[in-house]
């Protein structure tokens, strides 16, 4: 049997850390529905026969019904393939969900907080849905399953291993126990990091996030394809995210001007599919706003500045001045050395630093 397994698609996200550029928000919603219309596509192609969908594949405090309409038109493009949905914690099965409230096409099907059975020519069919933003217990380890000369699959969404109080509000299951219930092929969600292995025989599977949602999810995204014969297990993971998110650092040490750092990033050779991050690191000999900056950066694929500079004035020795200067730099340092400052206090004093050191010279 033949199946595509993704998870973690969050449609509608409104990416608000993203970037600090308005537009890109959109850009991202629009490559979200590229990217499932090219999963379907593939499904057509190959005539795949299942597709599991294990979670979060909306956004449900922001999901639109046009959204919903768009993908359940999309899933009547493969009639003949079988949809299994496991809804995860940004997409419960809850009453004013599109789950519950949405007449979908006949070939899905959405499970709940029971886990259910669903039989098929070739395989049982197992499945389990969140039925609340949380979820601490979903009773997979008293299941059994009930006819093991079948394929048995289970598509459901958690954490394996979970340790956190964290980890564990979001389905947390023992891997070792899973292992010992005897699926043929388990469709994890939640985790947005690929996590296979084929030369282990894996079928404890994470597809990781279909796409990126942003810096904190660099390399590939898409989805895995596989197949099932008999007791033996072949998958591929196949890239779907056309757009690479990248990290550059920059010193800025040597740097001296708001002018001169403008120029510096616009000089950054950067490629037509990278959304970039220019980290700003090293002493700063000026004062920084990001927002400002970036407003002066020509190349579009440059999205957010984060500034981690640390201040190149030596307080302790102009603190020793017997000037204005020197004054206010024992004042600032007073309050630097408060102990029970938090970071952005001190992120506020080193801005009023610069500003004052300015002023004064």
């Amino acid at each position: 049997m033949k199946f595509v397994h993704i998870a973690d698609m969050h449609f509608d996200s409104p990416f608000v850390n993203l970037s600090d550029k308005d537009i890109m928000g959109d850009l991202r919603r629009l490559e979200q529905r590229k990217i499932f219309k090219k999963i379907i596509e593939y499904i057509k192609d190959n005539n795949v026969k299942y597709f599991f969908i294990s979670g979060d594949l909306y956004e449900h405090q922001y999901v639109k019904q046009s959204t919903i309409e768009y993908i359940n038109n999309l899933f009547k493009e493969i009639s003949d393939t079988k949809i299994f949905i496991s809804p995860g914690n940004h997409d419960p099965f809850i009453k004013k969900s599109y789950y519950n409230k949405y007449n979908w096409n006949e070939n899905v099907k959405i499970f709940n907080s029971k886990i259910e059975k669903i039989e098929t020519e070739e395989a049982d069919i197992y499945g389990f849905g969140f039925n609340d933003f949380y979820c601490t217990n979903c009773g997979i380890e008293d299941f059994k399953l009930e006819n093991k000369n079948k394929k048995n699959i289970l598509v459901i969404h958690g954490t394996i291993d979970g340790a956190s109080i964290e980890e564990k509000q979001y389905n947390s299951m023992s891997k070792k126990m899973l292992q010992e219930k005897g699926f043929d092929y388990i469709a994890l969600g939640h985790i947005h990091k690929l996590d296979y292995n084929t030369e282990l025989n894996q079928r404890i599977v994470y597809p990781g996030s279909t796409m990126s949602l942003g810096f904190d999810e660099l390399g590939e995204h898409g989805m895995v394809v596989g197949e099932i014969q008999e007791k033996k297990i072949e998958l591929q993971f196949i890239p779907l995210d056309e757009e690479k998110f990248k990290e550059i650092n920059l010193d800025i040490s040597e740097i001296n001007s708001k002018e001169e750092l403008i120029e510096k990033i616009n000089s950054l050779k950067i490629n037509n599919n990278e959304y970039i991050k220019i980290i700003l690191k090293g002493n700063r000999n000026f004062e920084i706003n990001t927002y400002e900056i970036l407003k002066f950066i020509f190349n579009d694929r440059v999205i957010k500045i984060k500034d981690f500079t640390k201040l190149s004035y030596d307080l302790e020795k102009i603190k020793n001045q017997n000037t204005l200067k020197g004054l206010f730099a024992l004042e600032m340092m007073n309050k630097l050395n408060y102990k029970n400052i938090t970071e952005e206090e001190k992120e506020i004093i080193e801005k009023a630093i610069e500003i004052g050191f300015e002023a004064l010279d």
